[in-house]
């Protein structure tokens, strides 16, 4: 990573942990009219992925209390999922301006919503992201994107350069890691800043759940609709799930620790095959990840029906222990214990505690204050970080991140259309290769 994006990935991080409440600030109005105090002008948004995340994200950022905004314009890869986020958005109707025409499917669909929109919500299959959100920053707009933001390094290094020109353009983004709008997550980093814990030297973090859905495969798709259909269960859609998922407890680490990991090792594989879904994916991957000075990060996660979950992040400083809200020292004695509410999400779903609110809360602020708020460098790196520990268990080698971020390592198709054939086709049964070290290759070369 170079010395600036280091920097901002540094300063991302710690204005998002500033911008609770922010409420105040310079003015720019939202087509570039200065003002002297906060826009009232309507924000227009625009949502890129009609799925289950995509279509609550956009109830969210409907939801922001007193805030003037219009959905204007949606797309999807398929048509039938525009049909499931109108459904899901039919009571707001003061907040809905969809006609037919502004309603847009395939895969390009994403273009036009970027025509009539202010600001845009990126949530399909992780491995466009990275087009998506380039797409978005040139056309000037504000974005709200889900996690993660690449599934390889080509992708990382695309949304690290598109992020420099937000800056440049001021343009706001949110990435949907939720835990740095969490008030228990802020306020336990608060402490660990304060030098309640000393230095962080070591910790452990874990997403130990169990299986993910499967979509089967729709008369006359082809195979691409189909990849595309069943994203989960595809690298190059969605980075596996040490990736998809596990990335909001490795974004944990590299934040309470404020360094990038320097290189991981691991190990994982695929133990529950169910007949008639087949996948490319692993359901378990257990990575150590080295980080500058010594530290050390243990990170498990598992997609096992049966046996314990887990999911959460512990820490260990030169003075004590920390727990997402709580901290103790070596004897046991409680230093510290977060009062506040204690379920990531409030018990209303636009409630002032809910993390998935609170995003939008703060970028519609951001926006209407002109206040700096960019989370894709921190984005791009804990995604990354995923993409490090995938590749070193694929491999059963070691990964260095910064050898890895410079690679020719892109699993994207060249030429994206429904007549594409996919990065990877099945076998004569159906079945498709599960990355195997021995035979696993980065770029065309042996990792």
């Amino acid at each position: 990573m170079t010395d600036h994006a280091t920097t901002a990935f540094r300063s991302s991080r710690r204005n998002a942990l500033k911008m609770a409440g922010v409420a105040g600030g310079t003015l720019a109005s939202l087509r570039g009219v200065h003002a002297q105090s906060p826009s009232t002008e309507q924000i227009r948004i625009g949502l890129i992925g009609c799925g289950g995340r995509g279509t609550g994200a956009l109830q969210q950022a409907l939801s922001v209390d007193g805030s003037n905004v219009k959905v204007t314009a949606v797309a999807d890869a398929f048509e039938q999922n525009i049909d499931r986020t109108l459904r899901a958005i039919n009571k707001m109707e003061d907040k809905v301006d969809l006609p037919k025409e502004r309603q847009f499917h395939g895969l390009d669909a994403y273009l036009k919503v970027l025509d009539h929109c202010d600001m845009v919500i990126l949530a399909t299959p992780p491995g466009f992201r990275p087009t998506h959100f380039e797409a978005a920053i040139n056309a000037g707009k504000h974005v709200f994107m889900e996690k993660p933001v690449c599934v390889d390094s080509a992708g990382a290094r695309l949304v690290l350069e598109v992020a420099k020109k937000a800056d440049e353009t001021n343009r706001k983004v949110v990435v949907g890691l939720q835990r740095h709008y969490q008030d228990s997550y802020r306020q336990t980093i608060k402490r660990v800043r304060d030098g309640m814990v000393g230095e962080i030297i070591g910790g452990q973090v874990y997403w130990n759940g169990s299986g993910i859905w499967y979509r089967k495969r729709e008369p006359d798709m082809n195979e691409m609709q189909f990849q595309v259909h069943n994203w989960y269960h595809f690298n190059w859609l969605c980075g596996d799930h040490i990736c998809e998922q596990h990335v909001h407890n490795i974004d944990i680490a590299n934040w309470f620790l404020d360094m990038l990991p320097e290189s991981a090792f691991g190990v994982g594989g695929r133990q529950n095959r169910i007949p008639g879904q087949p996948s490319e994916i692993y359901d378990h991957h257990a990575v150590n990840f080295s980080y500058p000075n010594g530290v050390r990060i243990a990170s498990q996660c598992r997609q096992f029906p049966g046996g314990k979950n887990r999911v959460d992040e512990e820490f260990q400083g030169t003075k004590g222990f920390v727990k997402i809200g709580q901290i103790t020292d070596y004897s046991g004695k409680v230093l510290w214990q977060y009062e506040g509410p204690t379920k990531s999400k409030s018990k209303e779903a636009g409630g002032s505690t809910n993390p998935y609110q609170v995003e939008h809360n703060e970028l519609q602020a951001a926006i209407r204050n002109d206040t700096p708020l960019n989370n894709a460098y921190y984005g791009a790196t804990s995604s990354f970080s995923a993409v490090l520990a995938r590749t070193a268990t694929y491999s059963g080698k070691p990964q260095n991140y910064q050898e890895l971020l410079a690679a020719d390592f892109n699993l994207m198709p060249d030429n994206l259309t429904w007549e594409s054939t996919p990065p990877v086709v099945p076998d004569k049964d159906g079945n498709y290769a599960i990355p195997m070290p021995a035979s696993y290759k980065i770029g065309g070369k042996m990792a």
